[in-house]
């Protein structure tokens, strides 16, 4: 964000593939690349970020596999953000909203069902194919100062923008910056939700760490970046999706009052240490451990005769997998809604994806619950494995069995 050549390195993760590049049966035999997953603290701004970057033709162009939470508590999650926001900003049929990384629409789906123009920018082809069979225009590009020209042009400036898990896997973040300058209208909003960094930390989320997440965000360093945009944070506010998020509101200095809450996160975050090199190493440690305790349980019920699945393979999910050596000699399989992932094959572990029936049909005696954000929904939707006996293990903060 601030430039600064200035990183000390305090999470060191292993060479992993990139955590969506599930493969089909036939890339089985085929090499693999693996890249270095470092984590870094910025000694100048305070921002923790990858310390290197893969492409994002890699990431994203590539028969990309990620849908936008179909859960329960996605759809509530989507449907609160649109409505609140609308009410908030006074959104109406003369209003456009930009979703950079729109995904398949369902955030702009809940804003067109408040009235608002919508319009979708986001690069990856299959995922763009998705979003406009349901009636979502999509523009297939990586979003940047060069594209919200070419956007403004032809559709006028947006109201709003919205960026949510996607602000955080840019690496040219002051290219998308100026795209969002350009883009608003005089009292336009840029509103983008991200996993936040202290509950990163005081949960031991490390498996949130994958290659698209780029950056690990704090309220400091981003306070700080935006003052070279004449922009500036006036709200935040904390919300529970995947695993404790923050959504921040950004608009033009002087366009909107700045809300109490701002200062109030700041203070929090100098009181956490978010920055500071003891802080960072203690959680480094805890991540070794929960590796330790993790593999510790798995072999022991694979010793005593049990039979171990995943559930759900989200990106995190993968990283968990790949640091921890978790392999098809552990899991016999991992589960999974989405017919995107369903027949393949997990990247660098190499477990099958199956259905999610195969959990009671296989009679599983425990599942590793990969998708740990939504436990509670899981768990509660696999019935049938309950009633077999099925018992849960759930990886994070530290490894436990939950019947």
């Amino acid at each position: 964000m601030c430039g600064s050549p200035r990183l000390e390195t305090f999470l060191d993760l292993g060479f992993t593939p990139p955590a969506d590049q599930f493969l089909r049966p036939d890339q089985l035999q085929e090499p693999e690349t693996y890249f270095p997953l470092r984590v870094a603290s910025c000694q100048k701004c305070g921002l923790a970020q990858l310390d290197h970057v893969v492409s994002p033709e890699i990431l994203y162009r590539r028969d990309y596999p990620y849908e936008s939470s179909t859960t329960k508590f996605g759809q509530q999650h989507w449907r609160e953000f649109a409505t609140t926001v609308s009410e908030r900003l006074k959104l109406d049929s003369t209003s456009l909203v930009i979703d950079v990384g729109s995904n398949v629409g369902v955030l702009l789906e809940a804003f067109r069902n408040q009235g608002a123009r919508v319009l979708g920018i986001d690069p990856a082809s299959n995922i763009v194919r998705l979003a406009e069979k349901r009636g979502i225009e999509t523009v297939d590009e990586f979003f940047g100062h060069g594209v919200a020209i070419k956007v403004e042009e032809k559709y006028g400036k947006a109201s709003l923008i919205t960026a949510t898990n996607v602000f955080a896997h840019v690496h040219d973040l002051r290219d998308f910056i100026q795209g969002v300058d350009h883009l608003l209208n005089l009292r336009g909003v840029f509103i983008f939700e991200a996993p936040y960094f202290g509950n990163l930390l005081n949960q031991v989320e490390f498996d949130t760490i994958y290659h698209e997440h780029l950056s690990y965000l704090s309220l400091e360093p981003l306070g700080q970046f935006l003052d070279e945009f004449n922009m500036e944070v006036f709200d935040v506010q904390e919300r529970d999706i995947h695993g404790g998020s923050f959504r921040v509101f950004v608009t033009r200095k002087g366009s909107h009052p700045v809300e109490p809450a701002v200062q109030s996160f700041l203070e929090r975050e100098k009181k956490l240490g978010l920055r500071e090199l003891s802080t960072l190493k203690k959680f480094a440690v805890a991540v070794e451990d929960n590796r330790r305790s993790l593999m510790t349980l798995l072999h022991d019920l694979k010793k005593a005769g049990k039979k171990i699945a995943g559930v759900s393979a989200p990106a995190k999910g993968m990283t968990l997998l790949n640091y921890c050596r978790i392999g098809p000699e552990l899991l016999d399989f991992v589960t999974e809604k989405s017919t995107l992932k369903i027949g393949r094959f997990t990247p660098g572990t190499h477990i099958p994806v199956v259905g999610d029936d195969a959990l009671a049909e296989q009679k599983v005696d425990y599942a590793l619950l990969l998708a740990w954000n939504f436990a509670e929904e899981i768990m509660g939707n696999l019935k049938e494995f309950r009633k077999q006996g099925g018992k849960f293990i759930l990886p994070v903060p530290v490894p436990r069995v939950v019947e």
